[in-house]
């Protein structure tokens, strides 16, 4: 079949975005993720004498690097349509977020979505494979004290451990509020298969849009960082949640990500922004920790349902294009997230003059010194 001419222009187009888009995102790299560390450096003093303020630096630095993030996939036209609970009401209490998994992308829309929920982003945690510790934002997750988690048999009760130790040593000294885990514990595409067989044997249901959870991290989450009393009140449909008074976990929000035609974006794809304009839906449900019970069992089961429910939402999504109402509503709610344009273009131009100024301290100690 002959290509034509206005196929070949929309290829070279494709091709030739994608080439800028990519040597955008090299730039953005090279001037933001050092400016990052070395700021943090610079600050070293002020984190002896004041770490409370030291985190709250780090935390903003932190959520401008997601900022540019999220950036590169808003300007290529990848938004964002949320359902369910408003998650606003609870962004200044601590949460555990709890996040289906199809690809890559899944991380990206997050970053996007939560950047216009207060403070949540600059006080989060996030639980990652191991992997990502090796990328080139693995040096910022570090500093920021993400927690990266082996998968795998041969490692899982080590990792429990650390994860308890890496919890109490830095979850609460470093003011952090929100921690995102993916309790699938991979792809879907990797673990559907393994999934169905294991609910296939142990007569669970059989799961096509998502893959059953593992317990492991949620469970060791909840005991370290639930408090022993808890006031957490029911939230849904259009109810007001007030602000809780208690220390510790309050909420877990479960979180749902669809994307049309269950064709989820990848990193590759949210860079080079060769996909035509997308809308990624994300649907909230709040519950409160004093509903969550506590014993492995019951917790299992919890969980499970929580999946299952997930199962649910997506193949409504998948038929329909949208999420089912709340309980209680006779109509689904939908609202559309936006960032500032002028707000992103003004976190780019600080970051990449940041980097200019970095290479002339350089240059001039460099020139001083030999």
């Amino acid at each position: 079949m002959a290509v034509t001419l206005e196929q070949a222009r929309r290829v070279g187009y494709v091709c030739l975005k994608a080439l800028l888009r990519f040597a955008f995102m090299v730039a953005n790299n090279l001037v933001a993720i050092p400016s990052y560390v070395l700021y943090l450096i610079v600050l070293q003093p002020l984190r002896v004498l004041d770490s409370k303020s030291f985190w709250y630096i780090e935390g903003v630095l932190f959520k401008w690097l997601l900022a540019m993030v999220a950036s590169w996939g808003w300007w290529a036209g990848y938004t964002v349509v949320e359902w369910g609970d408003d998650v606003k009401a609870v962004s200044e209490d601590e949460a555990m977020v709890l996040v289906n998994h199809q690809a890559t992308g899944d991380v990206c829309t997050l970053m996007m979505c939560l950047q216009d929920k207060g403070t949540v982003v600059r006080q989060m945690m996030w639980l990652m494979d191991h992997i990502f510790k090796y990328t080139n934002f693995g040096i910022v997750s570090l500093i920021h004290g993400d927690f990266f988690i082996r998968q795998g048999k041969a490692h899982r009760d080590q990792q429990l451990v650390l994860l308890k130790e890496h919890l109490e040593k830095y979850y609460r000294s470093r003011n952090r509020k929100w921690i995102v885990l993916f309790p699938e514990g991979g792809f879907l595409r990797k673990r559907r298969e393994t999934s169905q067989a294991f609910a296939k044997k142990n007569n669970l249901p059989f799961l096509k849009h998502i893959t059953l959870p593992r317990l492991g991290a949620t469970q060791v989450i909840l005991k370290t960082l639930v408090a022993p009393q808890e006031n957490g009140t029911p939230a849904g449909g259009d109810s007001v949640i007030k602000e809780s008074k208690s220390k510790g976990l309050q909420w877990v929000i479960d979180t749902t990500i669809a994307y049309p035609k269950g064709e989820p974006i990848d990193i590759q794809t949210w860079i080079l922004g060769y996909r035509q304009p997308t809308v990624t839906h994300v649907h909230y449900r709040i519950f409160p920790v004093k509903d969550v019970p506590a014993e492995p069992e019951a917790l299992t089961h919890w969980l499970y349902q929580r999946f299952i429910e997930k199962e649910d939402l997506l193949t409504h999504f998948y038929e329909t294009g949208a999420f089912p109402p709340l309980q209680g509503q006779t109509k689904a709610v939908s609202r559309e997230m936006t960032l500032s344009n002028l707000w992103l273009v003004g976190i780019q131009s600080l970051a990449f003059l940041s980097g200019g100024m970095w290479y002339c301290i350089f240059q001039y100690f460099y020139h001083c010194l030999f």
